[in-house]
């Protein structure tokens, strides 16, 4: 399976790969940012990271023509330390926090909405919760709780009751029939996003802690970063972009480093055109002093 990089230009002007450089792909995916690094720069090591095995194991297929400058190691992003400890700080470090098609394609995963496969919603197999643990057991104000703050679901208390309902006569356990329930409860915008998009997106992020490890990993930057070093991080909605500015900013005004994007890189229309999943992507970068 292939995957199309968001940002990818962009971001390997920001890092700008040096010879002998080496650099850190947090969410290394099937490798599309790795291998444009590793391209752009001949002399260049990637130590890519992912809690998918399936997905090292793609990345390490469609990388293998880069012989041992690739290195692949199981791990979230927020075990950076770990691989610093190994391997030294880095150049770089980049992360992109969205979903890869490994992922969405992946029915078995239940990230989708469109998905036949079970609610499940976890980037690491086995993680002990799953979505549907969470649809079927969590208490009604948890529910809805997460909803508005995880997705910003405007009917986060409106679904929350039905969930609860539902669920007392027959438990969800497929990922296309919890969203055609959902679909069935938020009003659907002509023209807009599917009416089960902000709900699955809480979903996703709680199950797996995600604003819990990106907080992690942006503590994590300015020791694991050579002087010098820069991290670029591309995020994909308002909660993740917002924790990355802070950080970025708290780290400039402290005098660890300094803000490369003033505002926001975003996708061309022409990137979105060929990849409309890269519609709300944002790419933000400092370098380290």
């Amino acid at each position: 399976m292939t995957h199309v990089p968001v940002l990818v230009e962009e971001i390997v002007s920001i890092i700008n790969p040096a010879a002998g450089g080496f650099y850190i792909d947090a969410t290394l995916g099937l490798g599309g940012h790795s291998r444009a690094i590793l391209s752009k720069q001949p002399g260049a090591k990637v130590v890519g990271m992912d809690i998918n095995p399936a997905a090292i194991a793609g990345a390490v297929e469609n990388l293998k023509d880069f012989g041992g400058r690739l290195e692949a190691v199981y791990g979230n992003y927020k075990d950076i330390p770990s691989v610093v400890a190994r391997f030294g700080p880095a150049d770089g470090i980049i992360a992109d926090l969205g979903l890869s098609s490994l992922q969405l394609g992946d029915a078995e995963r239940g990230f989708s909405f469109d998905a036949d496969g079970p609610l499940d919603m976890r980037m690491c197999p086995t993680s002990p919760r799953s979505a549907a643990d969470v649809v079927n057991k969590f208490p009604e104000d948890e529910l809805e709780r997460i909803f508005r703050e995880y997705g910003d679901e405007r009917f986060a208390r409106r679904v929350a009751v039905a969930v609860a309902v539902r669920r007392r006569s027959r438990q969800f356990c497929a990922a296309r029939e919890f969203s055609s329930f959902v679909a069935s409860i938020v009003p659907r915008v002509r023209g807009g996003i599917h009416p089960a998009t902000r709900v699955f997106q809480a979903l996703r992020i709680y199950v797996n802690a995600e604003l819990d490890n990106l907080d992690t990993l942006l503590k994590a930057i300015p020791p694991s970063l050579k002087p010098g070093g820069r991290a670029a991080i591309i995020s994909f909605h308002s909660k993740e972009d917002g924790a990355v500015k802070r950080s970025f900013k708290s780290l400039a005004l402290g005098g660890v480093a300094r803000i490369l994007t003033k505002k926001p890189i975003s996708p061309t229309e022409a990137e979105v055109k060929s990849n409309p999943r890269s519609r709300s992507a944002k790419l933000r970068a400092v370098e380290k002093l």
